[in-house]
C-alpha cells in the first residue's frame, strides 16, 4: 500500500492494518510542508486498552531511534497484533533531515515545545499534534533518544520522579523491559516542554531513553531499541509472544539510579579541551578525578583538573572534546530505590 500525503484532521487512526502517513504541516512564511512520518496499525486480533505511542527522532542528529521505530513500521505484523501501535520515526521531521537537534525553520527543539499550540511555530504545531490526537489514543509512551553532539551516556532508560507510587512502579516496570544497564531517574527540571514530562502528568505510561551518542548508529542501542519496544508490546500482550532478554547470559540486572537535583548536572567552568579520564557508566567517589580542562593558548599552562561532586556512577559525560563554558560537563547519579 503506498503511504498517504494527508493534513492532520484527514488521518484515519481506525483503519484496520498498517497505513503508513507522511503528515503535512505546513512551513512558516513559506510555500511548502514538513512531512512527518506516521504509521498506524491496528491489530486483528482483537482490542487491547493499552495502546503503544513510539516516538524517534525527536531531535534530529539522534538516530537510533529513528532506525529502530522505522524497522517496527515495516515489521509488524497487523495479523499478529491485538490492539493499536502508533509510530512516528522522525518526529522533528525538518531536525532529522538537517542532521540537527533543533528545527532550521523555527530553531525549536522539539523536546521543550510540549504541550504545544495549533497557532505556533511549526515545532509547536507538531507537538500539539501529538498531544491532541496522538496520546489520547494510547496508555504507553516511548521516546527513544540518544546524546547527539552533545551528551554521551551508558545504555539506559529514563524517567522523571512520578509522585504516583502504581504509576512509578509500572514505569519501573516497563523500563526494565529495555534490558539496558541502567534506568535513570532524572530531573524533569532540567528542561520544561518535554514529551515524556507532558505524558507523565497525563498520567501515561512513560519511558525515555539513551541508546547512543556522537550521531552514529549504535548497533547495540538499535537492537536494545527495537527489542525493547517489542518486549513492552509482549508485556502488554499486542505481540502474543514471551518477553526476551537483551543483553547476553549473565549479565547483571538494570541499576536504578538517580540525578534528580540540579546540583547534580554540573557544568563546565570555561571553554577548553575536554579529557576524560573514567568510562561512562563507571562507579566513583566524591573527589576522584574524572578528567581534565585543556587551554591551548598558552599550553605551559597547568589544566585544570575536574573532580567528582559526590559519590554514585557516571551517567553522562560531554560527547566532543570542545565543551562551551556552561554546558553540562557530566552528571553523576546515586543508586537507589523507588
Amino acid at each position: 500500500m503506498p503511504t498517504l500525503l494527508v493534513e492532520p484532521h484527514a488521518i484515519d487512526f481506525n483503519r484496520p492494518g498498517t497505513t503508513h502517513y507522511q503528515v503535512q504541516f505546513h512551513l512558516d512564511g513559506a510555500w511548502g510542508y514538513s512531512l512527518v512520518p506516521l504509521t498506524v496499525i491496528n491489530g486483528t486480533l482483537g482490542p487491547n486498552p493499552h495502546g503503544v505511542l513510539v516516538f524517534g527522532g525527536t531531535h534530529g542528529n539522534e538516530y537510533e531511534g529513528q532506525i529502530a521505530v522505522k524497522r517496527l513500521c515495516q515489521d509488524l505484523d497487523p495479523a499478529s497484533l491485538h490492539g493499536r501501535v502508533i509510530l512516528m520515526p522522525q518526529l522533528s521531521e525538518s531536525a532529522c533531515r538537517a542532521n540537527q537537534r533543533v528545527s532550521p525553520f523555527d530553531h525549536v527543539n522539539m523536546n521543550r515545545a510540549f504541550p504545544g499550540s495549533p497557532h505556533g511555530t511549526l515545532s509547536s504545531r507538531i507537538a500539539h499534534f501529538v498531544s491532541s490526537q496522538i496520546f489520547p489514543l494510547g496508555r504507553v509512551v516511548i521516546d527513544v533518544h540518544s546524546g547527539g553532539r552533545e551528551g554521551a551516556f551508558p545504555l539506559c532508560t529514563s524517567f522523571h520522579p512520578i509522585p504516583d507510587p502504581a504509576q512509578a512502579a509500572e514505569i519501573e516496570t516497563v523500563a526494565r523491559l529495555f534490558d539496558t544497564p541502567f534506568l535513570f531517574i532524572y530531573a524533569s527540571t532540567m528542561g520544561s516542554g518535554l514529551l515524556t514530562d507532558h505524558a507523565e502528568a497525563l498520567g501515561k505510561i512513560s519511558i525515555g531513553g539513551e541508546f547512543g551518542s556522537g550521531e552514529t548508529a549504535d548497533p547495540i542501542g538499535i537492537r536494545h531499541a527495537y527489542q525493547g519496544i517489542r518486549n513492552v508490546l509482549r508485556h502488554y500482550q499486542l505481540l502474543s509472544e514471551p518477553v526476551q532478554p537483551i543483553r547476553p547470559p549473565g549479565a547483571p540486572p538494570p541499576r536504578l539510579v538517580s540525578a534528580t537535583e540540579l546540583s547534580a548536572y554540573v557544568p563546565c567552568p570555561r571553554d577548553g579541551v575536554w579529557e576524560p579520564l573514567v568510562d561512562l557508566g563507571a562507579p566513583v567517589a566524591a573527589g576522584d578525578l574524572l578528567g581534565r580542562l585543556h587551554d591551548f593558548s598558552d599550553h605551559a599552562e597547568k589544566s585544570l583538573e575536574v573532580h567528582a561532586q559526590r559519590s554514585g556512577y557516571l551517567l553522562m559525560t560531554h560527547r566532543s572534546a570542545r565543551p562551551l563554558k556552561g554546558q553540562t560537563l557530566y552528571v553523576i547519579a546515586e543508586e537507589t530505590t523507588l
